[in-house]
């Protein structure tokens, strides 16, 4: 149950007065739907509204607060003329307020002749006099105008005023929370409390309070930071309670599949099988995360680990989040496995009729050793004889419950967890914190780099004529559309248009993939494309395009600038699979931001995938790095990720440093901490441990 302390904070953000049902579908663009979303609203700016001395000490162009005296009031002859108000200072120093809208007597009441004001707004010279339009604030009360102004993040309907107000009186309703810091740690940081930190963060006096490195902004980024921390290494913990079972076979299958393979295993994926074995071999339950470039091998160690547990008599899984990479697996799985006498099938949403209820059938009567597959492999009639080991490719979209749902199939199965996006380490441990983690970083001997280059979209007419020459001599080509994010069909019919300008030149040998053709329509075009029946193909991003086809050599990305590095890496890596030297054209469109030129420079630099991952970090921040809200990535709203990373590290060591000490959080700053866990709505994790 969420403690008593916090349930002010959590009503309802229609529980505020001024906030009907209006206001609150406004604030909900904002993410603002209880009153405690408000006090995570940072401001990004300020405005100083401190008294200046006279006009001539006020900036043309910039807010001033000023004494003046009202001298007089000139109505305009014409309604579409402003109201004037001449007015001037203790210098005599004039200034004309302007008015385009005014109602009765209202500006005489504010403005009376004689009498002394103070007005704050942004000074402007018009005609050689000084003037302000429709000032921000007019009293006789100095005290009325704040000093120093937090300007926030709007939305249509919602102004700057409001919302500074609804935060405002949240603030005075921060209860006295206990300190789930230690005191020594917050001595050693210059952190101030908790609710020290929120009102110095909505209350800025200069331009270094409001960045990310402020000490408000980094106290309260580390209690985000920690709460993430803790709910996954709770999370961790629990699944380290749960006895998984000993896997350790003879290792004949594996030795047959090496003694067959063309290729040395890499140093890399040596490693990385080591502590994958040690982990199935260990009597708790593996959960980890193995992180790999494109083309760095993967998919063997991963087959490599699930025969260590078929060596056992026991059956192994593995689910793609595509039908064309589970078929890609299979295609790549299954004569290895038919080579040493074991016996992998498919399953996907279009198996049907008797072939489904023949592989369901032979899945729990034990005859079937390793299942590839989609998340068909989800639905409640798939049922294991004895699933002991998962593996889920590139499935970075789902959250820590969603892992476990396959794995729940089997007898409390080892979940393997496959990545080629590249992800930086601090976003790793914000995503997979509950999970071990092994990284292959080398690519198997003979892998040539790829040549890239980036090109305006002007020299279009070039780059096809030089296509024509490479696919005469026997390359095959991706032809990859931008992403238009807005809206789908823009992006289809993108694709489409370059299709049709590129059939003009390549006639049937080139071909179209987009996301809205059938599953059997995608396959055809790329049987098609991988048989060389045509050797250019035009695809969009909405579908996966890693698929395996090693004589694909040239990759063509259209208004690169609108791809991130990760995306882009990725995408580059398709041309990465055979031992052929592979070019890469970015195709950028004018005008463009700095911060694209600098992606496409980082792209053109460097074929490392995780120090991109890095770069991509500092130049888009955390929430952007896989372009969706699907990706499972914590959502900081405290937390800057390029900022931050060194107060992530330590939430990490305390989180684990905690959950050691304190399993049952019963001390008082385990009972501090539960409220925090609360606060920033990581209850998933508490109601999980709770529940034993």
């Amino acid at each position: 149950m969420r403690p008593d302390i916090l349930f002010p904070l959590f009503r309802e953000i229609t529980s505020v007065s001024g906030v009907g049902d209006k206001y609150a579908k406004l604030l909900r663009n904002l993410n603002i739907e209880k009153i405690v979303h408000l006090l995570w609203h940072l401001p990004y700016s300020f405005i100083n509204r401190k008294l200046l001395p006279s006009l001539l000490s006020g900036k043309i162009g910039e807010t001033g607060t000023f004494e003046v005296t009202t001298i007089e009031h000139v109505p305009p002859k014409f309604k579409s003329k402003p109201y004037r108000v001449l007015c001037q200072d203790q210098f005599e120093n004039q200034l004309v307020l302007c008015f385009f809208k005014t109602f009765g007597n209202f500006l005489l009441k504010q403005l009376p002749p004689e009498e002394k004001r103070f007005i704050s707004g942004k000074l402007e010279k018009f005609n050689n006099l000084f003037q302000i339009n429709h000032p921000d604030f007019i009293t006789s009360r100095l005290g009325d105008i704040p000093e120093v102004e937090p300007i926030y993040n709007l939305t249509a309907g919602i102004s700057n005023k409001f919302i500074g107000n609804l935060i405002k009186n949240t603030l005075r309703q921060i209860p006295s929370f206990p300190e789930w810091l230690d005191a020594e740690f917050m001595k050693q940081q210059h952190f101030p409390s908790f609710s020290t930190a929120l009102f110095a963060a909505h209350n800025p006096k200069s331009y270094a309070d409001i960045l990310p490195s402020s000490p408000a902004r980094n106290r309260l980024a580390y209690d985000e930071l920690l709460s993430n921390q803790l709910a996954l290494a709770i999370v961790r913990q629990k699944i380290k309670k749960q006895n998984g079972r000993k896997v350790a076979g003879n290792g004949l299958l594996r030795k047959k599949v090496l003694d067959t393979l063309p290729f040395n295993l890499t140093n890399a994926q040596e490693k990385v099988l080591k502590e994958i074995f040690a982990d199935q071999a260990d009597e708790s339950r593996m959960l980890r995360l193995l992180q790999g470039d494109v083309g760095s091998g993967k998919t063997i160690v991963a087959l490599l680990a699930m025969l260590n547990a078929v060596e056992c008599g026991h059956q192994a899984a593995i689910m793609a989040p595509t039908e064309i990479l589970a078929k890609q697996h299979f295609e790549s799985i299954a004569p290895i496995c038919e080579n040493i006498g074991i016996r992998a099938e498919l399953l996907t949403g279009r198996t049907k009729g008797k072939k489904r209820t023949q592989i369901l059938t032979d899945l729990i009567d034990g005859k079937i050793d390793i299942l590839i597959g989609t998340h068909a492999l989800f639905v409640e009639d798939v049922t294991f004889s004895d699933l002991a080991f998962v593996v889920i490719d590139e499935q970075h979209r789902f959250g820590v419950h969603q892992r476990l749902n396959l794995s729940n199939k089997g007898n409390l199965a080892d979940i393997l967890v496959m990545t080629a996006t590249p992800i930086p380490r601090s976003l790793i441990l914000t995503a997979f914190g509950d999970m071990e983690y092994s990284k292959i970083d080398q690519l198997p001997a003979g892998r040539k780099p790829v040549d890239t280059r980036v090109m305006p979209l002007t020299k279009i007419d070039e780059i096809i004529s030089a296509l024509q020459n490479k696919l005469a001599q026997g390359a095959r080509a991706y032809w990859v559309c931008p992403l238009v994010e807005e809206s789908e069909k823009i992006d289809l019919a993108a694709a489409e248009q370059r299709f049709e300008i590129l059939q003009k030149t390549f006639g049937a040998k080139v071909g179209l993939i987009h996301g809205k053709m059938k599953e059997k329509q995608k396959d055809e075009i790329m049987e098609q494309f991988k048989s060389g029946k045509i050797n250019l193909l035009v695809a969009t991003t909405v579908i996966e395009v890693g698929v395996n086809v090693p004589e694909a050599t040239i990759m063509i990305i259209e208004h690169a600038e609108r791809f991130g590095l990760a995306q882009l890496h990725q995408l580059r890596g398709r041309v990465k699979r055979g031992n052929s030297a592979a070019t890469c054209l970015l195709l950028y469109n004018y005008p463009t931001t700095q911060t694209a030129i600098s992606r496409l420079q980082i792209m053109k630099e460097t074929e490392d995938g995780f120090l991109i991952a890095e770069e991509d970090l500092k130049l888009r921040g955390g929430g952007e790095i896989l372009g969706t809200k699907q990706s499972g990535f914590a959502d900081f709203k405290l937390a800057d990720m390029s900022v931050h990373q060194g107060l992530l590290l330590t939430a990490c060591q305390d989180a684990k440093m905690i959950v050691t000490q304190d399993p049952e959080l019963k001390s008082p700053r385990g009972e501090a901490l539960r409220i925090l866990l609360y606060l920033f709505e990581r209850d998933d994790a508490v109601k999980t441990y709770l529940a034993g």
